[in-house]
């Protein structure tokens, strides 16, 4: 929350929830703790970067929040007891909060990185990977993602190209060419990690078909309103749906 438009629209959220009598319910925590024990660095500097954040919130008024690892409901529960002094904090009524429409439309400062550019395509690929195996979420670099941050990520990349954006560092403009080199390199990046689950050629096959999809996604003139009812619509997804079906019932 950083961001102005991020900090004002939480502000005015908690400001009308409280108005109205009803409870402001802050984000969720998308961290995921790893298996290496309480004591390790590995753990704490997640554990960190969630308090800090919720801490953030619970600074701003909100009366609870959302976290997908069940290790973190013990850290939460306990951080939100020691900055407040009840259950909620309905008596945050933030009567000097002020948010205009210009607020709320700050575009933030800074430009487009490559590693920005890359983990969005990264994402996009990935849930629909997901969606291919009939799940709706997946986990990525510590943290758990879902159709939430595949909606963002496949639009910034679709309006870095039809905006004909550059990038920050080496000025070099994003294209349809950039991209789908990203996602080649990507693809075969998960192909030669050992520690990924890529390794039989049904899965490899979905990736690469995951990855075309998301080509055609990031491409097409007019983008679709939701990414899971065009998944559920699209003639590429189908087809690769089919084919999935097909292995199966060869195995």
């Amino acid at each position: 929350m950083q961001r102005h438009f991020l900090k004002s629209y939480m502000e005015l959220a908690i400001k009308t929830c409280h108005h109205r009598e009803t409870l402001a319910t802050g984000g969720m925590s998308a961290l995921l703790l790893p298996d290496t024990g309480a004591n390790s660095t590995s753990y704490s500097a997640p554990l960190e970067t969630a308090c800090r954040s919720k801490l953030q919130e619970i600074e701003a008024g909100v009366d609870g929040f959302l976290v997908y690892d069940m290790g973190l409901i013990h850290p939460m529960k306990k951080l939100f007891s020691t900055h407040t002094s009840a259950e909620n904090q309905m008596h945050v009524k933030k009567e000097q909060v002020n948010v205009t429409a210009m607020d709320l439309l700050k575009i933030p400062s800074g430009g487009i990185t490559e590693t920005g550019l890359k983990y969005n395509i990264s994402v996009g690929i990935l849930f629909i990977d997901a969606w291919l195996r009939g799940k709706g979420h997946f986990y990525y670099k510590g943290a758990v993602e879902d159709s939430a941050t595949a909606e963002i990520s496949r639009m910034q990349v679709w309006q870095c190209i039809r905006h004909r954006i550059r990038l920050e560092a080496s000025g070099v403009q994003i294209t349809r060419s950039l991209v789908q080199k990203i996602i080649s390199g990507f693809i075969l990046e998960c192909f030669s990690t050992p520690s990924t689950r890529f390794g039989s050629e049904r899965e490899r096959r979905n990736l690469v078909a995951a990855g075309e999809i998301l080509e055609l996604l990031v491409t097409m003139r007019e983008q679709p309103e939701f990414i899971t009812t065009y998944l559920s619509n699209d003639r590429a997804f189908l087809k690769a749906t089919k084919s999935m079906s097909i292995t199966t019932s060869q195995l």
